[in-house]
């Protein structure tokens, strides 16, 4: 019986079976690569993610087919307090953009695939496709000197946001 398809391989297209394979191998190997790392290697925990401590306030991660993202997310399900929230990041954004010469992306209303609206502070990597292996290395060098850069200037002002 056919399966719905959900990304294309080599000109074939990746059944969902396959596709959650791929995922779940590249994480793992992304978890891998994040081990060796010597500017990791002393954490307690290797990323902070969901465990801000501020509310509505995550890092997240995403490789896609249209390349890497490394997030600070704004996700108050009330509008107004992710607004202010966000509002409160900006005040922040010197110091949040100090390692990134490029500086930031600043999306006040990024709207989720599934329809939600979040406010997004990101650093982006295009170029690369997650459903080539041949690109994971980069993918995975992006990812995790970003986030280290990312989480490290979040974490000082983190305390500031709480109040």
């Amino acid at each position: 019986m056919y399966q719905k398809c959900s990304g294309k391989k080599n000109g074939c297209m990746y059944s969902k079976d396959e596709l959650r394979k791929l995922k779940t191998e590249f994480w793992e190997s992304f978890a891998a690569y994040c081990e060796v790392q010597p500017y990791l290697r002393r954490r307690r925990k290797m990323w902070v993610l969901y465990n801000t401590k501020v509310k509505g306030v995550e890092l997240k991660f995403d490789a896609t087919r249209n390349g890497a993202f490394v997030i600070l997310e704004v996700n108050h399900k009330q509008e107004d307090q992710r607004l202010e929230m966000y509002e409160k990041l900006t005040w922040y954004k010197e110091y949040l953009e100090k390692d990134f010469p490029e500086g930031l992306i600043w999306d006040m209303c990024f709207v989720r695939e599934t329809g939600q609206q979040v406010a997004r502070i990101y650093v982006e990597k295009g170029g690369i496709d997650f459903h080539r292996r041949e690109d994971w290395g980069e993918f995975f060098s992006f990812m995790a000197r970003q986030m280290y850069l990312l989480e490290r200037n979040f974490m000082k002002i983190a305390e500031y946001l709480r109040e």
